[in-house]
C-alpha cells in the first residue's frame, strides 16, 4: 500500500553533516520525499510536536533537544512506507538497531539517535499536518 510518513534529521543529525546520507539511504530503498524543508523548532513549538509523551520522564529532555538546532522535516511517500522508514531507521535505542540502520551507524545516545519517523498512520497524519500544509505537498504516487 502506498503511503506517506514524517521522518526528522534532528539536530544531531544536522550537526554531524547527515542530511545527504539519510536521504540517500530512503531513496535507496524507493522512498520518494513529497516535501521537505529546514527549521529550527522553539521549545515551545518541540512541546507541541511531542505533546503526546507530555507525561514521560524525558519530555523536558527531548523537546529541549529538538529546539536546541536546526532539524530537516520531510514526507517520505511509497510502499508500506511507514514500516519501510521505521526499518531504514533502526530501533530507538542505537545498541539495539540492526546493522546498516541510521540509527546503528550515526546515533551517540537513545535521545540523540539522528532520525524520527511516524510509527502509524494517524501518527503520520498529525505528524505531516504539525509541519506541512497541501500545498506544500508533491504527490508522487497518491
Amino acid at each position: 500500500m502506498i503511503e506517506r510518513t514524517l521522518s526528522i534529521i534532528k539536530p544531531d543529525g544536522v550537526k554531524k553533516g547527515l542530511i545527504g546520507e539519510v536521504i540517500k539511504r530512503f531513496e535507496n530503498k524507493n522512498l520518494k520525499i513529497s516535501a521537505m524543508k529546514m527549521l529550527h523548532m522553539t521549545q515551545e513549538q518541540s512541546k507541541g510536536f511531542y505533546a503526546v509523551h507530555r507525561e514521560r520522564p524525558f519530555f523536558e529532555s527531548l523537546t529541549e533537544f529538538m529546539s536546541s538546532g536546526p532539524i530537516v522535516v520531510m514526507i517520505l511517500e511509497g510502499e508500506n512506507a511507514i514500516k519501510m522508514n521505521r526499518e531504514i531507521m533502526g530501533a530507538t535505542n542505537f545498541k539495539e538497531a540492526a546493522e546498516g540502520t541510521i540509527r546503528r551507524d550515526f546515533a551517540t545516545d537513545i535521545e540523540k539517535n539522528i532520525v524520527h519517523g511516524s510509527d502509524a498512520p494517524e501518527t503520520a497524519a498529525f505528524e505531516i499536518g504539525y509541519f506541512f500544509n497541501r500545498f506544500e505537498i508533491v504527490g508522487h504516487s497518491l
